[in-house]
């Protein structure tokens, strides 16, 4: 169990597990970018990573979502609009973020691993989605499939080491395979927001090339 208490933090437990996983599925109500500065080292050797994340906005507005993956060409209005629902809790994290340089390199990489494909991150349809599910696999030749840690924690600095959290890990490999196959389902339903991440990250914050 882990509760973020010293010596007994979310955090310290990934940057234990990760060393040795080739993939890395993240379920989580909400996803901060406060949670990526601290864990990114961690993430470079791990070939995949999937973040899936309930969608904090309304019908309306995911509706918009799914069609403008299916127009050719998107009405400008439209997208600009969904661009700014999206990405505005984006930015209002990032604006009240440290202003750090360690935060600030963990964000770039967020963004990096992004482009390269490294990370895909979705949102899903369903408001109601409050779970908080860590799925990871170890390599093929590894001593076992996997494990996952469930619990309170969401994907956050608040999640990973300030609130007082109770999350368990488990490792029998039928509970991995369960928890995973309840993510693909859930990955399937999911609309791909990458892309609006890295568009708000560059273009509405400070955090960009120029």
């Amino acid at each position: 169990f882990f509760t973020n208490e010293p010596g007994n933090t979310l955090l310290d437990r990934f940057k234990a597990v990760l060393k040795t996983v080739e993939f890395f599925d993240i379920l989580v109500g909400y996803f901060r970018v406060s949670g990526f500065p601290q864990l990114y080292e961690s993430f470079e050797n791990i070939e995949k990573i999937r973040i899936l994340v309930g969608l904090n906005i309304d019908k309306k507005t995911f509706q918009i979502i799914e069609a403008s993956k299916l127009e050719e060409k998107l009405d400008f209005e439209t997208h600009t609009r969904t661009k700014e629902i999206i990405g505005k809790q984006v930015i209002e994290e990032i604006e009240k973020s440290e202003d750090t340089r360690e935060v600030e390199q963990g964000i770039q990489k967020f963004i990096e691993y992004l482009k390269s494909g490294k990370i895909e991150i979705k949102a899903h349809p369903s408001q109601n989605l409050h779970a908080k599910v860590y799925i990871s696999r170890y390599f093929k030749e590894d001593r076992d499939f996997g494990n996952v840690i469930t619990g309170s924690s969401n994907f956050s600095e608040s999640g990973l080491v300030a609130n007082y959290e109770f999350n368990v890990q488990l490792k029998n490999s039928a509970d991995v395979k369960f928890a995973l196959d309840k993510f693909e389902l859930l990955w399937s339903e999911a609309v791909d927001i990458s892309d609006y991440y890295v568009d708000t990250i560059q273009t509405k914050t400070h955090l960009n090339d120029k």
